[in-house]
């Protein structure tokens, strides 16, 4: 049997997201400022069970991240290589941003990872900002970064 391609991988990702759809968390959701549209209401947990039975892959996460379906985008941080990341690619991504949740699980489930995350947090807060979300997102690597600089060897 020939193996899935990328493109039927994210699909059926996508299909099992719209499988798991609960209004009533993406009402509740709202509540808490998650902007509803392209939400789906599919919980955190639901979402890295998903991740881990997908494995990394950037070309998979790439297109979870074109579908711009709010866990979708959650997912494809997730299943994203850091090593494969480029910076062009969190500068689209944060370009994107257009909640406060997506911003958090992408800067702590792929950026702070990147080799270059510490290097994008300085670089961010010294120049002008686009949007609130770059902020927080560039902030976390940045704090995440610090922490692990000044950890002491066991």
């Amino acid at each position: 049997m020939p193996a899935i391609g990328i493109r039927s991988r994210a699909l059926v990702l996508l299909n099992e997201l719209k499988s798991l759809s609960n209004p009533k968390a993406v009402e509740g959701m709202a509540h808490y400022g998650i902007n509803p549209e392209n939400t789906l209401g599919v919980s955190i947990p639901t979402i890295r069970a998903m991740a881990k039975r997908a494995g990394k892959n950037h070309e998979l996460a790439a297109e979870l991240w074109a579908s711009k379906i709010h866990g979708a985008r959650i997912l494809a941080s997730m299943v994203d290589e850091p090593k494969r990341v480029t910076e062009e690619q969190m500068e689209c991504w944060v370009r994107d941003f257009d909640s406060w949740d997506v911003c958090d699980q992408v800067c702590m489930n792929l950026f702070e990872d990147t080799p270059f995350a510490y290097q994008k947090a300085v670089q961010r807060s010294a120049r002008d900002i686009e949007t609130t979300n770059a902020v927080s997102c560039y902030h976390l690597m940045e704090v995440n970064a610090l922490k692990l600089s000044t950890l002491k060897p066991l």
